[in-house]
């Protein structure tokens, strides 16, 4: 008999991905049970890889909620309507690998395969997961939710404005999260690098964000036509799942 894809707790994350989240709040919830159900995972339970990276999403998907509460951005209900669509491309990703679906994107594949290895160190999985989620997720979650609001993504609009002003979240809780993953010894090196190391992974943040704006705009101009949108889908998966490899392999862990 197969064993269930999440093992002990196969049926609780089955019951969770069944619930889609409405709003932002009911994301950072779902987050936070899918957190504690993926650290219960065997065999390595507490450092699962793909704990590592949902760690991380909750972080920053709080740290957005809180900006909302506090009238942080510009044009709060575009910037609430895509973090719901992102979240909901990273839990149709994880429903279809539950379901063994041939429709789980190849950049989140490269991950999940891992979460029984026992050689996924905690960064490059939380790095993986970033790509993923960022590179193939983010340009088409910007489409659907531009197109659910009647707009369009134009550069140096509000909603242009407040999708930069996530640079500046993850800018500012980048250091503790990255150190959260390190080893003892990769912290001593860390402390003589200064904040080299900060300022080199919030520039690499920035740039793969705009590159994913870039990408929804040309998928934005080809959003009616199913096949020039497949092209860039199976493009964008492609490529992330290449990068992911290289960030799970014993190259990318060194690097990191």
């Amino acid at each position: 008999m197969t064993e269930p894809v999440w093992g002990p707790v196969h049926q609780d994350i089955v019951g969770l991905l069944a619930d889609h989240p409405a709003d932002v709040p009911a994301v950072v919830d779902h987050l936070t049970k899918l957190q504690d159900l993926l650290v219960r995972l065997p065999p390595l339970e507490e450092s699962c890889p793909l704990a590592d990276f949902n760690k991380l999403y909750l972080v920053i998907t709080s740290t957005v909620l809180e900006g909302l509460y506090d009238d942080r951005f510009t044009d709060p209900t575009f910037l609430a309507r895509l973090d719901v669509e992102f979240a909901t491309r990273y839990f149709d990703a994880l429903r279809f690998w539950t379901d063994s679906h041939p429709s789980t994107p190849k950049a989140w594949s490269c991950l999940f395969q891992r979460m029984r290895g026992p050689d996924a160190r905690p960064l490059p999985s939380a790095a993986a997961g970033v790509n993923a989620h960022i590179n193939y997720d983010l340009p088409f979650a910007l489409v659907t939710t531009f197109d659910s609001l009647d707009s369009e993504p134009i550069d140096e609009s509000d909603q242009h404005h407040d999708y930069l002003e996530i640079n500046k979240i993850f800018a500012e809780r980048i250091p503790e999260l990255r150190r959260g993953y390190l080893d003892h010894w990769q912290l001593m090196i860390d402390m003589v690098n200064g904040d080299i190391d900060d300022w080199y992974q919030g520039e690499l943040v920035e740039y793969t964000r705009n590159v994913a704006w870039r990408n929804a705009q040309k998928i934005w101009r080809c959003r009616h036509d199913p096949d020039a949108r497949e092209c860039e889908r199976m493009r964008l998966d492609d490529n992330a799942a290449l990068l992911g490899r290289l960030l799970l392999s014993p190259l990318g862990a060194f690097l990191q």
